[in-house]
């Protein structure tokens, strides 16, 4: 967070041991915590950009907790694709973000819906 202050840019985290989706996330979180929208844009930006079978989850539950449309509309868009809703949908991270946040399954319907 200190290197965006003083440069404008997000730090190298190429050498993290961290996988670099979960450094982002928590970095969003910072900066929405602090009210640093420029950082906040790059995280989504970053975390829109990575979005795949392993953090679309955990990226659609930050995008709900912390209200980032268009980040959670990225997240919808790539849950809704059939091949990865049938493959997600029968996690156990994917149920108790059903049962936490119910109205996230109507959207997903209506992105199924919009894709036809």
């Amino acid at each position: 967070m200190l290197h965006f202050i003083y440069t404008d840019s997000l730090p190298d985290m190429s050498d993290e041991n961290i996988p670099l989706v979960i450094i982002t996330q928590h970095l969003l979180v910072a900066a929405d915590r602090y009210g640093l929208d420029g950082l906040k844009s790059l995280c989504e930006d970053r975390l829109s950009r990575d979005i795949s079978m392993d953090t679309a989850i955990s990226t659609l539950a930050l995008a709900e907790e912390l209200n980032l449309e268009e980040l959670k509309d990225h997240c919808l868009c790539f849950i809704s694709d059939p091949k990865n809703l049938l493959l997600l949908s029968v996690t156990d991270e994917y149920v108790q973000l059903m049962q936490r946040y119910p109205s996230l399954l109507k959207k997903i319907g209506d992105e199924i819906r919009g894709q036809f």
